[in-house]
């Protein structure tokens, strides 16, 4: 599993490898300035004219989470680093600290090429990037399972439901906007899709039970992986050890790659509207990505429809020593993992469509009649995408006391937690810079990894003005 996990983050990172991932912000939708609240809702148009310094026109890297890096590493008395399955952090500890249902989210647009400008009675933009959405969520009763396992001579967990997702394509948009009456504009996008990678798997119906003979595992899993070039083969096939009835199993430690290349198509659509209801109050609606993907190249693998043993999660809980290093320990853990998820390859090399992970902006924005450089607005943002959905409200206060400074603070209660943003942008003749964040990093590791949750971000972008 291991290896599949390296072709999966390769390819969630291709926009990153050279120091590059965007995606708009959204503490940025109701300042004038903000050349890519498009990006947002397709009826929003920027006060000027723009294209983006490729690479530098729009910067950004965030997370969402409701746990971070502390809940799962810890530091040990010789100041190295272990995971919660070491025997020196107490059940108790690791438990409190996570949620009754786990979830990470990551996503990112890279903006290749961005640009907007006026023309054919309205305001038209063109968008090439990478887009990339990742998701996970995980039940509490789960990690109790890894931690504490049998606690009598008969233990039973029921665990419900676990999974993970990843959609990676590039995105060609094109989109329009223009006014209907003084009042009324309305704007929308299409968008050709160009697959890279997709992957998806989850385990339903989980039901664990542990007794002093055997521990047996009953849930109703699947997996569908799509990508060119990949090859993901079956324990029989690529020669490896396997018990009876055990030759289809997916043989992750052997998944091997060649030349990559399109994995599928799809198409999109924006629309969105904004309406003044009364003077200095503005309400508007965008739904982003309606449309899908054709992925080729599919591999498909389930669980059969039976009870399985399971020997459990037993090497990674020694202490520490030059042999039992983090990366081994996380290794042990993934291949235990594919042995718990129990997956039997059914058939490869096929199609899958599937539909894109919508999103749905709804916002209002009223300025003060006896300044009307000082607003207050609201957005409320809620991703579609079936257990991997998450929504968030954000209020905001933004001013423009110059022509070309504008900036706004915010405070928003999300599926992950409450957190707070800002944003400053600068957009004097021919430049228009902006730096801002939706989500305050609190207490980071050495890396710059979220310590206690995975709520972090931090979006930046210098473009052309005209």
């Amino acid at each position: 599993m291991r290896n599949l996990t390296k072709y999966i983050a390769a390819a969630m990172m291709m926009g990153v490898a050279s120091g590059v991932s965007a995606q708009a912000l959204n503490s940025g939708y109701f300042l004038d300035g903000y050349l890519f609240k498009h990006q947002l809702n397709p009826a929003l148009e920027s006060d000027k004219s723009y294209f983006s310094i490729p690479v530098l026109g729009n910067l950004s890297f965030g997370t969402m989470g409701n746990v971070g890096l502390a809940n799962f590493i810890y530091p040990t008395a010789d100041n190295k680093l272990t995971t919660f399955m070491n025997s020196s952090v107490s059940a108790d500890d690791f438990l409190g600290g996570l949620k009754k249902n786990n979830r990470l989210s990551l996503n990112l647009n890279t903006s290749i090429i961005s640009m907007g400008f006026r023309g054919f009675g309205g305001f038209n933009t063109l968008d090439i990037g990478l887009r990339s959405t990742t998701s996970m969520y995980m039940p509490k009763d789960f990690f109790e399972f890894m931690k504490v396992g049998q606690s009598g001579s008969n233990t039973v967990y029921d665990l419900g439901s676990m999974g993970f997702s990843t959609s990676n394509y590039v995105e060609v948009a094109f989109g329009h906007s223009r006014n209907i009456t003084d009042k009324l504009r309305v704007g929308a996008k299409f968008k050709v899709l160009l697959g890279g990678l997709y992957a998806n798997m989850n385990l339903s119906n989980t039901h664990i039970t542990l007794s002093e003979d055997i521990w047996e595992v009953q849930a109703n899993g699947e997996m569908n992986v799509a990508m060119a070039g990949l090859n993901i083969p079956t324990k029989e096939e690529s020669g490896a050890e396997y018990a009876e009835n055990e030759g289809t199993l997916v043989d992750f430690d052997n998944i091997e790659m060649d030349t990559p290349g399109l994995s599928g198509f799809g198409l999109a659509f924006d629309f969105g509207a904004t309406y003044e209801v009364i003077d200095n109050l503005t309400v508007s609606a965008a739904i982003k990505d309606l449309g899908f993907m054709n992925w080729g190249n599919n591999t498909y693998a389930s669980t059969n429809n039976e009870s399985w043993t399971f020997e459990g999660f037993q090497n990674i809980s020694i202490d520490d020593d030059s042999e039992n290093s983090l990366d081994n320990q996380i290794d042990g853990l993934t291949d235990d993992f594919e042995d718990y998820a129990n997956l039997h390859r059914r058939s490869t090399g096929g199609k899958l469509n599937r539909a894109l992970a919508a999103t749905l902006n709804i916002g209002a924005e009223y300025a003060l009649p006896m300044y009307d450089k000082l607003s207050f607005g609201f957005l409320s943002s809620t991703r579609i995408n079936g257990g991997y959905s998450w929504s968030e409200g954000r209020f905001s206060a933004n001013i423009s006391p110059l022509s070309w400074l504008e900036a706004g603070i915010n405070y928003g209660i999300t599926s992950y937690g409450s957190t707070m943003g800002w944003v400053v942008n600068f957009h004097p003749r021919v430049l228009s810079l902006f730096v801002g964040m939706d989500y305050l990093v609190g207490k980071v590791s050495k890396q710059y990894i979220p310590l206690n949750n995975m709520n972090m971000n931090l979006n930046l972008g210098l473009n052309i003005t005209f």
